[in-house]
């Protein structure tokens, strides 16, 4: 058997079910829906994902119709909206207002996750981290510098320099508070997902 082509999905976690979306993308190809559906929920649920979270599949359709697949995290913006706290953001982000900030600490931690994926694994957790900012800047979210007695040690892990560079304290967009990560991203797979909004930062 060799291998016919890549297919990219975005997946929820211990939900999948036979569809049209993932119908289009692998019913041309043979492969039993119902089999992969089954796979990745199981797959999903022993990573400890919460249900419904949405999460990018790479998957290898064979010669003899049978699969593999990669479960890769969740989409960076999405991470960045639960980080922060909002379900939709500006229509039209004007990168030169925040519509909303962000802490270093928690875009440390979401590339943290993202540095997990298969294809990100050999980057420099910093160059990961600045991926996180571009596009969380894109979506109208800018990088808010905290004081020195924060969680330091997470700050120095993506590079303090670079976090410090980003600050904008004259951006006179909408400010909402935002909440602090309680742990690394990691544990948004677990029942923990909702508690990420428990503790926030008093914005000036």
């Amino acid at each position: 058997m060799s291998l016919v082509r890549y297919v990219k999905l975005r997946v929820p976690a211990g939900t999948a079910r036979p569809g049209p979306a993932i119908g289009q993308a692998l019913g041309p190809l043979g492969i039993n829906m119902a089999e992969f559906c089954k796979q990745f929920n199981d797959a999903s649920e022993k990573l400890g994902y919460e249900k419904e979270t949405p999460l990018r599949v790479k998957l290898s359709a064979l010669s003899d119709r049978s699969f593999t697949f990669k479960v890769r995290s969740p989409p960076t913006s999405w991470l960045i909206k639960k980080a922060v706290g909002f379900d939709k953001g500006p229509g039209q982000p004007d990168p030169e207002k925040a519509f909303a900030y962000i802490s270093p600490e928690a875009v440390c931690e979401i590339a943290k996750v993202k540095q997990k994926d298969d294809h990100v694994w050999h980057l420099p957790l910093e160059s990961v981290a600045r991926s996180v900012m571009g596009t969380a800047k894109s979506m109208g979210v800018k990088v808010r510098e905290v004081e020195e007695s924060s969680d330091e040690a997470a700050m120095m892990d993506c590079g303090r320099e670079e976090f410090g560079r980003l600050n904008d304290s004259n951006s006179n967009g909408l400010i909402i508070e935002i909440p602090v990560f309680i742990s690394a991203l990691e544990t948004l797979t677990s029942p923990t997902m909702h508690s990420f909004m428990q503790q926030q930062y008093q914005l000036t």
